[in-house]
């Protein structure tokens, strides 16, 4: 199944934010839910099973100056296997122009044993806009070994790279769940802060969650590692 996504938001010159571009194919849909705090609110609705291997999905997301979009989903994506020998891709291109604020927060990715999924994210960020990007995957459904699973990010401030960042698990990934990687861990995610109004945090390294400056913006990446998704939710809400 090919499915395409797209979200254009432009300030309304009233202080908010308009859509004027929302369109989604099944199963990739697209919901506008009640504004927050001025922020426009979108919602990720499956509109079947999966990803399935074979499956291509793409989101494409463009804020201009001055508008603030959320993106949130209304329950986790399941990757599960398809076709032999198939894998099931989901990218999401995002563009933040200059004073332009874009949270994306979706529910978790879990790799379900059998699946072959690539997850790709490419953001273009311009200097001066806010961005919170945050990734999470858990290996495998309660007591199950997980999938295959690629977590590609990219992520590019004022024309130069900020971000490159890329993780695979599961039974095509040598050394996935040892001690260099995710040490046994279930769950395990990153939540990138873009933010010119802060300074970048200093870093920090404590149990299974680090905080990390970016040089080339005014960006902070945290990551972490957790036994449940409730675990690595908590560690990456800040």
């Amino acid at each position: 199944m090919r499915a395409l996504a797209r979200l254009v938001a432009r300030a309304d010159g009233r202080g908010g934010t308009a859509l004027v571009e929302l369109h989604g194919e099944t199963p990739l849909l697209l919901r506008q839910t009640p504004t927050d705090g001025g922020v426009a609110t979108v919602h990720l609705v499956g509109g079947a099973a999966g990803p399935l291997a074979g499956d291509d999905l793409r989101l494409e997301i463009e804020v201009g100056p001055g508008a603030a979009v959320r993106v949130l989903s209304v329950a986790a994506s399941i990757a599960l296997p398809g076709r032999a020998g198939a894998v099931s891709r989901m990218a999401v291109r995002a563009v933040v122009h200059a004073g332009a604020t874009l949270h994306w927060l979706p529910e978790q990715l879990v790799a379900a044993a059998g699946c072959a999924h690539l997850a790709e994210s490419r953001i273009e960020l311009a200097a001066g806009a806010t961005v919170r990007w945050r990734d999470e995957l858990i290996c495998g459904r309660y007591g199950e070994a997980p999938g295959g699973a690629v977590v590609h990010t990219q992520v590019d401030y004022a024309g130069r790279p900020l971000l490159r960042q890329s993780l695979a698990v599961g039974p095509h990934a040598p050394g996935w769940a040892g001690p260099a990687v995710l040490d046994g861990a279930a769950a395990t995610g990153s939540l990138l802060v873009v933010d010119p109004s802060q300074p970048a945090e200093p870093p920090m390294a404590e149990g299974s969650v680090a905080r990390l400056p970016l040089a080339g913006g005014p960006a902070t990446l945290w990551t972490a590692t957790a036994p449940d998704a409730h675990t690595l939710r908590a560690h990456l809400t800040v």
